[in-house]
């Protein structure tokens, strides 16, 4: 393997002594991935995982600011307060499509960097905010400015699936995605003690480590030569039916994971405002908002991991059931004011999303490598795909939040909204079965895979 003059020689032996733009990357070929691709692609896992985890917990940061923002200086109704925690999904979801193509065309090495970046945005956006208290349109743009977050996850998705061969795509995105994913936790656990000292403190305490990912991304990650391509030669995805079929679940996956992550602390404030803490840090209260996060997070690389030994379409559907009985139990714990029915359904639709992620994630490659006339065009279009789906998937958290709130307006509750929700799901479920599960569609739209890796 060599490498452009921007670094040093890499053989099969020995990697990069430095990084930089690598022009031959074959992880398919066992002997170089044994000798050199293994260690250069956990080596730019580890420090993607790294950069997008701070992404999705700027992301998300505005569902605890919100929370914690005092009443006398923030006067705000339910509604204005859901809108500051479902905007930045929004804004994250629509930025997600030009984040995907970044990679293509800049490296990803290069755009990793600039997008860790881009994180100072947002975090200047909330000091000023919250030391200044300016008007309520004014903290609405600062909080659709953590979009920025958001976007990182789909460069991020992009440009891992380039370095691992077929076999271990579904661990190394499920991975990928997870860290990413348990910012958010991360997020809700520690940003209530940094609040407790001062609100300006949940947006200071990122500032090093975004500064840190940004170096780490700069000095140990690659861009790979394969990975670039012509926009219009990625757009080409949009004429495959899969590209849209695969969009569309990943909004009952990876937007319900969004979207409860958002909504969960405030939703369980509102409903049962006399739920426990798990203790106090000085003057901090951490609740079991960040569970749920955590919980779904942590299932994400297990749905990868079974994606990639029973089959991607049998664990999505699976996990859309397990999500149609989560919502059922919302709808019944709020009903009879059940707390520890509320919280296990909660976890429920947290788990099995996280899983959901993972194997709708692993189907993409999957199925575009059946379907594409060779492996660099299934590459690219699989990319391309995630980039997309990411994008289209995400909408959903800003769905979701945005229909608990109106809910909660309408009746006094959210129990209309999970009623809705389970509906979604049963929808995506039939979705599955449809295209992915029937013997039909499995020998003859996707001929040269098994039917437990589709």
């Amino acid at each position: 393997m060599t490498a452009t003059q921007t670094a040093p020689a890499v053989t099969q032996t020995g990697a990069a002594s430095r990084p930089g733009t690598i022009t031959e990357w074959h992880p398919e070929d066992e002997r170089f991935w044994a000798a050199t691709g293994r260690r250069i692609a956990r080596r730019n896992l580890i420090f993607s995982i790294f950069a997008e985890h701070l992404g999705f917990s700027v992301w998300t940061l505005w569902s605890v600011v919100v929370v914690a923002l005092p009443a006398t200086l923030f006067p705000y109704t339910v509604d204005q307060k859901f809108w500051l925690v479902a905007l930045p999904n929004l804004i994250g979801a629509l930025m997600r499509i030009p984040y995907t193509f970044a990679v293509t065309r800049l490296g990803g090495r290069t755009w990793t960097t600039i997008s860790a970046l881009l994180l100072f945005i947002p975090l200047s956006g909330m000091i000023f905010a919250v030391t200044t208290a300016p008007p309520y349109w004014a903290v609405l743009a600062i909080a659709a400015s953590a979009g920025f977050g958001g976007g990182n996850f789909a460069s991020s998705m992009t440009n891992i699936s380039f370095f691992f061969p077929e076999k271990e795509k579904g661990v190394a995105l499920g991975l990928n995605a997870a860290g990413g994913n348990i910012g958010i936790s991360t997020m809700q656990l520690f940003v209530p003690m940094a609040l407790a000292a001062g609100l300006v403190y949940g947006g200071l305490m990122w500032v090093p480590l975004v500064l840190a990912a940004a170096l780490c991304a700069r000095f140990f990650m690659n861009n790979l030569d394969v990975a670039k391509s012509p926009i219009k030669a990625q757009f080409a995805t949009i004429k495959r039916p899969h590209t849209w079929i695969m969009s569309f679940l990943y909004i009952g996956t990876f937007g319900s994971f969004l979207g409860y992550s958002a909504a969960f602390p405030l939703v369980l404030k509102l409903q049962f405002p006399q739920a426990p803490i798990l203790g106090k840090v000085g003057l901090a209260t951490i609740t079991l908002a960040f569970t749920g996060p955590l919980i779904g997070s942590l299932t994400r690389p297990l749905g990868g991991w079974l994606a990639d030994r029973i089959g991607g379409a049998r664990i999505t559907a699976a996990c859309f059931i397990l999500m149609g009985i989560g919502s059922y139990g919302v709808v019944t714990s709020v009903a009879d004011k059940i707390m520890p029915l509320f919280l296990a359904s909660f976890w429920l639709l947290f788990a099995a999303a996280g899983a959901g992620n993972g194997s709708t994630y692993r189907m993409i490659p999957a199925i575009f490598a059946a379907k594409s006339p060779d492996l660099i065009t299934a590459k690219r279009e699989s990319a391309a795909t995630l980039g997309i789906a990411g994008a289209i998937g995400a909408m959903g958290g800003f769905y979701l939040p945005r229909a608990i709130s109106d809910s909660y307006t309408a009746t006094g509750g959210i129990a209309t909204a999970f009623t809705w929700f389970g509906i979604m799901y049963a929808t995506c479920l039939a979705v599955t079965w449809w295209f992915y599960l029937r013997k039909r569609i499995l020998t003859e739209q996707v001929p040269s895979l098994a039917p437990a890796r589709v």
